[in-house]
C-alpha cells in the first residue's frame, strides 16, 4: 500500500490552462463595463453642462433685448466657464419684430477645454412677447401690496393707492430692467372711521414703503410721504415726489346681469376627470363650480357665477377661438371667490385673448351688488382673499380683479395682471405680469414659451 501511494502522480497546470483565460476574460469584461459606465456618466455630465449654458444664454438674451429691443444676437460664442479640463459657452440669435420675437440659443460643452469642437450641444427656443406700453400690470387699492419670501414682480409697472411692504428676498423689477413704482399712501386714518380711506398726512403713521431683510426695489419710485430710499435703486426714490390716488377700473356688473340668456346649475357647470364642458355666452351659473382632474371647459362669452369657482389638478378654462379679441368676463359672487390650484390653467385663444376674472364679495351688507364700499366696511373687506392662485397655476393673458377684497398669489407662474384692494404675493418665485390694467406704465419683453429643438 505504501508503494502504491508513492507512485500516484498529478498536475495543476491543466487547471490553470482552463481557468486562467476565463479569469482574464472576466477581468476584461468588468474593465470594459467600468469604462462604459464612466463614459455614460461623463457624457451625461457634459450634456447637463450644455443645458445649463443654454439656459444661461436664454437669460442673457432676454436681458439684452430688454435693454435694446433691436439686439440681434451674440454673433459669436459667449464663454461662460473655462478651466484645465472643461469649457462651456453659448450662442444666441434673435428673429421677429415688434409684436413677437424668437430667441434661438445653443449651449456648448468642450472637453477637454482645448478642444475646438463641442462634445455636447443643447439647442432651445424662447418665444417672447412685449408688454404693451403705457400699462400697469399690478394695481392695488388702499389695502396695498405685500410681498415676502422669494416673491418677485417682473415685466410690469406697479401702482399702489395704499402702502407697500416687502420682506425676506422679495423684489420688484430687475437690476437690468427696472420698472416704475408709484405709491399714493391712501391708508389713513388708523384706526379707520367713516372717512377711510384718505391720503395720510406727513408724519401720520409709518412711511408708505417698508423694506426689510434683503428685499429690494429696482425702479423709479415715487411715493407720497416717503423719505427713506434704502433698498431702492435704478433709479431709486424720487426725492419729494408725490402721487395722487387713482380710482380703480370700473366694470358694469349690472349690464352683465341684465344680459343673461342662459342658466346652468353649479353641478351641471362642474366637471372632473378628462371630461369636456362648454359654457355658452351670457350664462348665469347658480351655486359653486368645481373644475378638476384635467377637465377642460371652453367659455364662449361672459359668465356669472353666484357661488365660488375652484380649479385644480391640471384642469383648464379655455377662451373660445370664436371670441377673437373679445375678452370673456367671469363674475364670481361667493364669499370663497375664485381659487386656482395645482397646475390649473386659464388658456388664451389663438388670438392671445385671455379672461377677466372679477370677484364682488365684500363685508358690506349690500354685497355682492355694492356700487361703492368705503369706511370700516372697506377696511374689513380688504384682507379677505377672494382670488387665490397657488401651486403652479398660470394665466398668462388673464386679468384678476378683486373689486373690494384681496388677490393672493403663491408659487405660480405667468399671470396677465392683477387688481385688488390688496395684493399679497407669497412664496411665489418670479411672476411675469404681461397684460394691461389700463392705467399708465412702461414696456418690456416677457417669456411666453420655451421649447427644445
Amino acid at each position: 500500500m505504501k508503494r502504491l501511494r508513492n507512485q500516484q502522480k498529478g498536475s495543476i497546470i491543466l487547471v490553470f490552462l482552463i481557468t486562467l483565460p476565463f479569469l482574464i476574460l472576466l477581468a476584461m469584461y468588468y474593465m470594459q463595463l467600468s469604462l462604459t459606465s464612466f463614459q455614460v456618466a461623463r457624457f451625461d455630465q457634459l450634456h447637463t453642462e450644455a443645458q445649463l449654458a443654454a439656459d444661461a444664454g436664454a437669460d442673457y438674451a432676454v436681458e439684452q433685448i430688454n435693454q435694446n429691443a433691436s439686439w440681434a444676437g451674440t454673433g459669436t460664442d459667449v464663454q461662460l466657464h473655462s478651466d484645465s479640463r472643461l469649457k462651456t459657452a453659448f450662442s444666441a440669435s434673435v428673429t421677429g419684430d415688434d409684436s413677437s420675437k424668437v430667441v434661438a440659443v445653443t449651449g456648448k460643452t468642450y472637453w477637454p477645454a482645448s478642444s475646438t469642437t463641442p462634445n455636447r450641444t443643447v439647442s432651445i427656443y424662447v418665444d417672447l412677447r412685449p408688454v404693451a406700453a403705457g400699462t400697469y400690470s399690478v394695481v392695488t387699492g388702499e389695502g396695498g401690496l405685500s410681498m415676502n419670501n422669494n416673491s418677485k414682480i417682473v415685466g410690469g409697472d406697479v401702482f399702489v393707492n395704499g402702502q407697500i411692504n416687502l420682506a425676506n428676498s422679495a423684489q420688484i423689477g430687475l437690476s437690468t430692467k427696472p420698472v416704475t413704482v408709484e405709491v399714493a399712501d391712501q391708508a389713513c386714518p388708523q384706526p379707520p372711521d367713516s372717512t377711510y380711506p384718505r391720503v395720510c398726512n406727513s408724519g401720520e403713521g409709518s412711511q408708505p414703503i417698508t423694506i426689510n431683510n434683503s428685499a429690494h426695489i429696482y425702479a423709479a419710485v415715487t411715493a407720497t410721504n416717503q423719505t427713506n430710499g434704502s433698498g431702492m435703486s435704478n433709479t431709486g426714490l424720487v426725492a419729494g415726489g408725490s402721487v395722487s390716488p387713482q380710482a380703480l377700473p370700473t366694470y358694469n356688473r349690472a349690464a352683465q346681469v341684465a344680459a343673461v340668456t342662459n342658466n346652468m346649475s353649479g353641478s351641471d357647470a362642474s366637471c372632473s376627470g378628462s371630461e369636456t364642458e362648454t359654457w355658452p355666452a351670457n350664462t348665469k351659473i347658480t351655486g359653486d363650480v368645481n373644475i378638476s382632474n384635467k377637465c377642460k371647459v371652453t367659455v364662449q362669452g361672459n359668465v356669472w357665477i353666484t357661488g365660488s369657482l375652484t380649479m385644480s389638478n391640471s384642469s383648464q378654462l379655455i377662451v373660445a377661438d370664436t371670441l377673437g379679441a373679445t375678452v370673456p368676463n367671469i363674475m364670481v359672487d361667493g364669499d370663497d371667490g375664485a381659487t386656482f390650484n395645482n397646475s390649473s390653467q386659464l388658456v388664451s385663444n389663438s388670438s392671445g385673448t385671455g379672461f377677466e376674472i372679477l370677484t364682488f364679495y365684500s363685508k358690506a351688507s349690500c354685497s355682492p351688488d355694492c356700487s361703492s364700499v368705503t369706511g370700516t366696511d372697506l377696511y374689513n373687506s380688504r384682507n379677505v382673499t377672494t382670488i387665490a392662485l397657488n401651486n403652479s397655476a398660470s394665466a398668462p393673458n388673464t386679468i384678476f380683479y378683486s373689486y373690494w377684497t384681496q388677490v393672493q398669489v403663491g408659487n405660480s407662474g405667468q399671470i396677465g395682471a392683477v387688481i385688488g384692494q390688496t395684493i399679497k404675493l407669497n412664496n411665489a418665485g418670479t411672476i411675469s405680469f404681461g397684460s394691461s390694467t389700463q392705467l399708465g406704465g412702461s414696456t418690456t419683453w416677457v417669456v411666453k414659451g420655451y421649447r427644445k429643438q
